[in-house]
């Protein structure tokens, strides 16, 4: 029986990825809003790329960071609307309501 441990340590580094990446999103909006998806778009872009170019599970964990990146581009726009429902703060860049600057 064959044990192939790097296909454990490709699901520890997506594990990792996600965990990472997730607080990413919710402090780049908070300081940038969404107009900083162009950022996530060029990283995912490059990881893309280097995917393609590198072989193995080298290869692999830069395809796994560029589905992610990508995915934080719609997770922009999400934590967007999560925040106008009030579930987080919301950073200088929204507009106030009530027009007051507090």
């Amino acid at each position: 029986m064959n044990f192939y441990i790097e296909n454990i340590v490709l699901g520890v580094f997506l594990f990792f990825i996600i965990g990472i990446f997730h607080p990413i999103v919710i402090k780049a909006e908070y300081y940038f809003g969404k107009k900083i998806w162009p950022v996530f778009f060029a990283a995912g872009l490059a990881a893309l790329i280097a995917s393609l170019l590198i072989q193995g599970n080298a290869g692999r964990m830069f395809a796994v960071l560029s589905c992610t990146l990508f995915w934080c581009i719609k997770e922009l726009y999400e934590q967007e609307e999560r925040v106008k429902k009030g579930w987080f703060p919301a950073g200088r860049h929204h507009k106030k309501d009530n027009g007051s600057d507090r």
